[in-house]
């Protein structure tokens, strides 16, 4: 929307620029052209701040908004439609071989500075929150926030955590040792409150 002309766009959005320099980068790349394909899509890391490897596959009309930042790893794979902002990774998580970067089905919108992290698939048409760090699959039609990411909203409904357990973080952590702890002291205090009860029973 702060577009005002095509021309504004050919010569004012690197998130293009990118995209377009990784189309022939990964045509070198399929040819076997592995070091002038690597060469290519570091001066476009230069000129446009993405840095897009060769051998990721990316679908049709991807927006990288601001770009800067951005990091699509080797393996990825990104559909139709996608929409990233800047400071987006799609990484791995170690040094193994084989697929090991994300998928990225169709439709999907990526907010800034989050990451997708390993061999997991972002289903079609969910959303991934700013500065979320996503380590598994996500339902399609799903919104994730957090770190590590888990779902808020599916198909259109509030997704209710009611399972401290639900969310894997230090955070969540904390509330079931405190949780468990309450339970504890709430049973001690049972047990006192017996007591009493039965001493004030006993007559004199």
């Amino acid at each position: 929307p702060a577009a005002r002309t095509r021309l504004e766009v050919l010569l004012c959005y690197p998130g293009l620029w990118a995209v377009w320099m990784h189309r022939i980068s990964h045509w070198l790349w399929q040819a076997k052209l592995r070091l002038p394909a690597r060469v290519l899509s570091q001066i476009a890391r230069f000129y446009t701040g993405v840095e897009i490897h060769p051998g990721a596959l990316l679908g049709r009309r991807l927006f990288i908004d601001h770009a800067t930042g951005v990091v699509i790893g080797e393996t990825s794979i990104v559909g139709n439609d996608v929409t990233m902002y800047q400071g987006v990774t799609l990484g791995g998580t170690g040094k193994g071989h084989g697929k090991r970067h994300p998928t990225v089905c169709d439709g999907v919108y990526i907010g800034n500075n989050a990451n997708v992290l390993g061999n997991v698939t972002v289903g079609e048409n969910s959303r991934v929150g700013a500065g979320s760090v996503v380590l598994s699959n996500v339902p399609p039609n799903s919104t994730v926030v957090g770190v590590p990411a888990h779902i808020v909203y599916q198909n259109g409904q509030r997704v209710l955590i009611t399972d401290p357990h639900e969310v894997k973080d230090p955070l969540s952590d904390a509330l079931i040792a405190l949780s468990a702890r309450v339970e504890e002291l709430e049973e001690r205090l049972c047990v006192q409150d017996h007591r009493v009860q039965d001493r004030r029973a006993i007559p004199f």
